[in-house]
């Protein structure tokens, strides 16, 4: 075994990806939140690009729930980046726990400014991210940038917390910074012909024309609230939000419910890498 696996090993024990599947529980008496996650690596003739963190972690007196995914593009070095260091980097900013939406914002800046500088070991691909920071099972935190999705049910209804980056929807951005958005025929708009999201992590070649600025909601977990779906696109391209949780609303355990859906997605001809987070809120 190569020391990148051993590594690799160690990472899904801890609850991080790319180990495939894995599943955890909140420690918080009262409260019986769980959660499970699932990956498939898609039809393409590249490496697995989509990495996850799903776990609950003691902080002070303190528990936060931590998830994330992260949909690398050209390589998976900046998403395996933003897996090992982004949540440590939004919890060491100082006023995290006075102005968290502050503190996410700022975290995502300066990874980014962090993966830039490393280009020539990262290389020049890049990676979107959907984070979610649950604070004593009581107040999510939602953040993203790029087109992977963060989705609640309230009472069996879908409501989309985070906010796709598309190019489309973004040109004007993209066209104030120097940069082009491409709409060919057949194919999705691109920023300057290459890219299918208005904002990303890394992307040195096309930094000038994409932000790293999050979206940033704040969503409070009352007793309507059912569960939160988070997953990469591949996913979202085949299936709506609502019929993500029409097909998992009456399961219990987060861990099939995860895998449910990246299946779900496969039979739906689903060609992209998807992985897929589930967090119960029973």
């Amino acid at each position: 075994m190569t020391a990148r696996e051993i590594l690799h090993k160690m990472k899904a024990k801890a609850g991080f990806g790319p180990s495939d599947t894995g599943k955890g529980k909140s420690k918080i008496s009262g409260k019986h939140i769980t959660h499970g996650f699932h990956l498939v690596k898609g039809k393409s003739y590249h490496a697995m690009e989509d990495y996850v963190v799903a776990k609950f972690k003691q902080v002070h007196d303190c528990e936060l729930g931590l998830f994330a995914i992260f949909d690398g593009h050209l390589g998976h070095d900046v998403a395996d980046y933003l897996q090992s260091h982004l949540f440590d980097n939004i919890l060491k900013e100082p006023n995290f726990w006075t102005e968290t939406e502050n503190a996410i914002r700022k975290a995502y800046e300066e990874t980014d400014s962090k993966i830039l500088e490393k280009a020539v070991d990262l290389g020049s691909g890049g990676s979107t991210a959907v984070t979610a920071i649950l604070l004593n099972g009581e107040k999510l935190v939602v953040a993203n940038v790029g087109d992977s999705r963060a989705v609640i049910s309230k009472n069996g209804v879908a409501k989309q917390l985070s906010i796709d980056h598309e190019p489309g929807k973004e040109r004007d951005a993209i066209e104030s910074k120097g940069g082009f958005v491409s709409n060919l025929p057949g194919d999705v708009p691109r920023v300057d012909g290459q890219l299918a999201v208005a904002r990303a992590f890394g992307d040195k070649c096309l930094k000038k024309h994409l932000s790293s600025e999050p979206d940033v909601v704040v969503e409070m977990i009352d007793e309507e609230t059912d569960l939160l779906i988070l997953a990469s696109d591949g996913l979202w391209k085949v299936m709506s939000n609502q019929e993500a949780v029409d097909s998992i609303r009456d399961m219990k355990d987060a861990q099939a419910a995860a895998k449910h859906l990246t299946e779900e997605a496969l039979a739906r001809k689903s060609k992209d890498d998807i992985s897929c987070i589930v967090v119960y809120f029973h």
